[in-house]
């Protein structure tokens, strides 16, 4: 049992990395609160919690929704990519407005509230999120015995990946000192929001 409890985390983990490493939506708004020291603890958490919930939901059995549900499928996508359009417009207009440089003393940042507002939308509001931990890890569990094992092997790989990019992010903060890297960080933001938009149309 101990066996099927450790072969069953292993692979959650490493899949779990292999499908969350990628950067999104999701991972470049923590990368940027990282940078800010922001909220950083509540932004992790958030992250960490809903992912786990998604992928105990997966492993659960969830993911048979959709197929009962059809019209989850296209509500998901359309939503998301319109929701990415706009944060990605806000990004670019952020990244064309410039004058933006890392507040030493953290003043002037949004509230929680409005922080973790904006985390789950990013989160909730991202189809590729429920494909992911929902639909590809809910399938993939059912080859493991320890459906267990394999749900703590993915929410523990989330945990990881959040906590390390939320708080090592401050590592970078002497180069987000200048104006200019934050241009660029936005510019990167906005593009990959509007790819991942893109995509999700196409």
């Amino acid at each position: 049992m101990q066996t099927d409890f450790a072969t069953a985390f292993l692979a959650a983990f490493g899949l779990g990395l292999s499908l969350i490493v990628a950067i999104g939506a999701q991972n470049a708004f923590v990368l940027r609160q990282g940078l800010r020291r922001e909220h950083v603890l509540a932004v992790v958490l958030t992250c960490a919690i809903s992912d786990a919930l998604l992928i105990v939901a997966g492993v659960a059995g969830f993911a048979t929704l959709t197929e009962r549900l059809p019209w989850i499928g296209p509500l998901m996508r359309y939503g998301g990519a319109a929701f990415l359009f706009v944060y990605g417009t806000l990004a670019l207009r952020s990244a064309w407005r410039g004058g933006e440089a890392l507040d030493q003393a953290g003043n002037g940042g949004a509230g929680l509230g409005r922080t973790l507002a904006v985390c789950l939308a990013l989160t909730w509001g991202n189809p590729h999120v429920y494909l992911d931990t929902l639909a590809l890890m809910g399938a993939i569990s059912a080859q493991y015995d320890s459906r267990i094992g394999f749900a703590a092997g993915g929410v523990t790989a989330s945990a990881v990946f959040f906590t390390t990019l939320g708080f090592g992010a401050r590592f970078l903060a002497p180069v987000f000192r200048r104006p200019v890297a934050w241009r660029w960080l936005d510019l990167g933001i906005g593009l990959i929001m509007y790819a991942i938009a893109v995509s999700l149309l196409v």
